[in-house]
């Protein structure tokens, strides 16, 4: 029995291995950091008053922005707000921000027919689902 012998490997060929070689070490290595670091937190969810209080034709804005600090995606946040006057709910709103991942903030503005510098005004998250 006879041995063959198998030809040498090109320089292209080595070049095209190693670059393939390298490219799969990096998505394995990267998908287990992922693996290894995955927090497996909730949607933390929060609002806030983002800037004063603007009144343009009789009607007041009332920026404000909601920031996702959880772990999880939440869709379908809810915003509400409500204005009291005199200790009685005069008028509210309601925004719904349809997708806010990890991390994200996005803004938006109530607007009331009344000054909400008047009385007391209050946001809250009402609501929020998971994908």
């Amino acid at each position: 029995m006879t041995k063959t012998e198998q030809p040498k490997r090109s320089i292209a060929e080595w070049v095209t291995f190693s670059v393939a070689s390298l490219i799969v070490a990096i998505i394995v290595s990267l998908v287990g950091y992922t693996w290894l670091n995955e927090k497996n937190q909730p949607p933390i969810v929060s609002v806030s008053k983002k800037q004063t209080i603007r009144e343009i034709n009789g009607q007041f804005y009332v920026p404000f922005e909601v920031v996702n600090s959880g772990g999880d995606t939440a869709e379908s946040v809810q915003i509400m707000a409500e204005l009291l006057i005199n200790g009685k709910v005069t008028e509210t709103g309601e925004q719904q921000i349809d997708f806010l991942s990890s991390g994200e903030s996005e803004e938006g503005a109530f607007i009331f027919s009344q000054n909400p510098r008047q009385g007391e005004l209050n946001l809250r998250v009402g609501s929020y689902k998971l994908p």
